[in-house]
């Protein structure tokens, strides 16, 4: 997101404005970007061009595509979360409180947003409860909005629930909301029709609680979350490091790498993931990242989908990969590359990197391009990797896009609630 900085009792007329955003581009341009290296294979593994294709380099969020693979040869593309909402207490139907606690058993959800909460708090006005008297008490499995991943996780499990329940609580309570909340359920009123001004309301007298995994209660409703491939598009459409919340449900980071090396027949000392977003210290080379692209897509193409439905188009999708390279979506290269970002800008130095799947009039060809050691250069860097895969796609036949993936589903969208028998 651009940063507009301005100065008090300043102004600029529009000649200099323009004049100084033309010295930022010049500037940006004259930087040098670091050396590129970069990998490209065919579909079917025959090297096409390299350049240090086996240094290795941080591959950034691009371990993101490694921990999609995971999650949909494990789980699979149609996995749902359920998080489970219990009464611990009894519910007057005359004056629609429960009388005692709301426990939420959640299973890992890593998509929980407030769209979801009003979700429940729509089935819980459903059900004949407005008010409750005692605590919202979560276990340690249910996360809600997002924390940037290890950067932002609260270390304390029990510090971290209560948080979550926090904000769940608050969620829930329009008396309660802040401003992104209210501008969420707007669009969440508009897209289904609802009145604006009568949001739906579960008011809590008690605090918020975080107990392990306590289900004792009567069992009021299940919330399904949307599939995990809608989920894992939206997380690599946004390189939001919270997918490690998907790593956590199937294993640690060292058992990914493990698969990573396994099945890109990659030197086992040569595939380092300290965490399965690609914060942190990470290792993998061009020519491994180029083969782990070729194993995503087989893996998605065998469970029924194509890479477009869980990896950003550029000019299709929204996020990083249309943001950070504009010319690769744009005009007739809109659909050409369908891939993954990675950025770092301090840690090893800084680094970007840009992998995927380029279309050209010559056929489709797997690519990994990225720029170490790019601290203080990753505007010019990314430049620089636009520039050589233009180049590409210049010399094999200019581009022949792809069709652009399916539209983008917000957390809520592919969601739903199941009410128990009796309620």
């Amino acid at each position: 997101m651009a940063v507009a900085l301005v100065l008090a009792g300043a102004e600029l007329s529009a000649a200099s404005g323009a004049a100084a955003a033309g010295r930022r581009r010049r500037s940006r341009r004259a930087a040098t970007p670091p050396p590129l290296v970069w990998h490209v294979e065919s579909l079917v593994g025959d090297v096409v061009t390299t350049n240090k294709g086996d240094e290795a380099i941080n591959p950034a969020s691009v371990v993101k595509v490694a921990t999609s693979m995971w999650a949909i040869d494990r789980l699979g593309p149609d996995f749902r979360f359920e998080t489970r909402f219990f009464a611990r207490g009894a519910i007057d139907a005359k004056t629609r409180t429960l009388r005692g606690d709301l426990v939420v058993n959640g299973s890992g959800d890593p998509d929980f947003q407030a769209e979801n909460a009003f979700l429940v708090a729509e089935a819980l006005n459903r059900i004949g409860v407005r008010q409750i008297r005692g605590d919202l008490i979560v276990n340690r499995k249910f996360w809600m909005g997002w924390e940037n991943g290890s950067q932002g996780t609260i270390a304390d499990p029990v510090q971290r629930g209560l948080a979550m329940a926090t904000r769940l609580r608050q969620a829930l309570d329009p008396r309660r909301w802040n401003h992104a909340m209210r501008r969420a359920w707007r669009d969440f009123a508009v897209q289904r029709g609802l009145p604006l001004n009568r949001p739906f309301r579960v008011a809590f007298v008690g605090g918020v609680g975080a107990d392990g995994e306590a289900t004792a209660g009567q069992l009021l409703l299940v919330h399904r979350s949307e599939p995990l491939a809608t989920a894992l598009r939206r997380f690599n459409c946004y390189s939001n490091n919270d997918i490690e919340r998907v790593g956590a449900v199937i294993g640690r980071p060292e058992e990914l790498a493990e698969v990573v090396a396994t099945r890109c027949a990659a030197p086992a000392n040569r595939v380092q993931l300290e965490t399965t977003s690609g914060l942190g210290t990470n290792r993998l080379s061009p020519r491994t990242i180029v083969r782990m692209m070729r194993e995503f897509r087989e893996t998605v193409e065998r469970a029924g989908l194509a890479v477009e439905t869980l990896l950003p188009v550029g000019g299709c999708d929204p996020g990083t990969v249309t943001g950070f390279f504009p010319q690769l979506a744009s005009g007739a290269n809109v659909g050409a590359v369908v891939g993954k970002t990675g950025t770092l800008t301090n840690t090893d130095g800084g680094v970007s990197v840009l992998a995927g799947f380029v279309s050209t009039g010559e056929g489709e060809f797997v690519f990994c391009v990225a720029a170490p050691r790019a601290k203080g250069r990753v505007r010019v860097s990314r430049w620089a990797e636009e520039r050589w895969v233009l180049s590409f796609i210049d010399g094999h036949g200019g581009p022949r896009p792809r069709a652009c993936g399916p539209p983008l589903q917000g957390p809520d969208e592919g969601a739903s609630i199941i009410l128990m028998a009796g309620q």
